[in-house]
């Protein structure tokens, strides 16, 4: 079995502190590897399948480079992890590095640039957006704080990215063994989820693998999105639509965002789920 793999952009600075801490609990729990990168420049390149993420970062991820590597190092080794790092050798410009793309999972704050001005919790950054839109791996949104997870819980709509979601669910939980709560804020009968999981073929490992599945046909969504344990992984779809509407970005994202403090795992829709 390949070892799955973490990218994550290191800031050195004590919010970066708390994302890496993040990564790093991330990548223990599954038994993955970190791969950190140490910006040099204010951009970077993201070469995927199907398109080209340009990263503009702003100035607090070029703060003190000649400890960064140290810092990096000390944060994860003291949280159990042993990191590897990319030196870019590819550059488009001079100023401009490409970053391979072959990972796993990729961590982000919820802003990697303009951070000082868009603080605020329901706030995702449009070049996050970019990557999660364009990436075929999910992004792990990191909590301002670094925040251990015991739980997971899957927002499912019930659309083809939500089935890829809930398959990552099922992966985490099986790798973890911590409980699996599916969330759903129902748009059509409970019959018409249940017979979507059968039509999938994942009737059975939903059995097995999901402790609880809390089902709301009515009421706001902010107020049942206080049952989501604070301890939870939280695993949602964004960008894709079917029969049954998927979270995506908008107002429910955001009211998610600004009702939780969970760490976000964000499915987009050029993911596809194994199994």
């Amino acid at each position: 079995m390949m070892i799955s793999r973490l990218l994550h952009i290191f800031q050195n600075t004590p919010l970066g502190r708390e994302t890496l801490l993040q990564a790093a609990y991330f990548t223990k729990k599954l038994r993955a590897s970190l791969t950190i990168y140490i910006p040099r420049h204010i951009k970077f390149l993201m070469y995927f399948d199907n398109d080209v993420v340009q990263v503009d970062l702003d100035h607090s991820y070029l703060v003190s480079p000649d400890t960064a590597h140290d810092h990096a190092v000390e944060i994860a080794r003291e949280a159990g992890v042993e990191p590897s790092f990319i030196e870019p050798k590819h550059f488009t410009a001079s100023a401009l590095p490409d970053i391979p793309t072959d990972f796993d999972y990729m961590i982000c704050p919820r802003s990697i640039s303009n951070l000082s001005s868009k603080l605020g919790l329901g706030y995702i950054g449009p070049k996050v957006q970019s990557i999660i839109n364009t990436a075929n791996f999910p992004v792990l949104i990191a909590s301002h704080v670094y925040k251990p997870w015991k739980n997971i819980v899957v927002f499912f709509g019930g659309s083809a990215n939500a089935f890829n979601a809930l398959k990552l669910g099922f992966l985490i939980q099986n790798i973890t063994n911590f409980p699996l709560t599916l969330f759903t804020y129902a748009e059509t009968s409970f019959e018409a989820y249940q017979k979507e999981i059968a039509d999938q073929g994942v009737e059975d490992e939903l059995g097995l693998r999901v402790e609880d599945w809390q089902f709301f046909e009515s009421g706001n969504l902010t107020d049942y999105l206080y049952n989501v344990p604070h301890d939870a992984l939280v695993i949602l779809g964004a960008f894709n639509h079917g029969l049954i509407r998927d979270i995506m970005f908008g107002n429910k994202l955001e009211k998610i965002q600004t009702s939780i403090t969970n760490n976000l795992l964000i499915v987009g829709s050029r993911y596809s789920a194994v199994g």
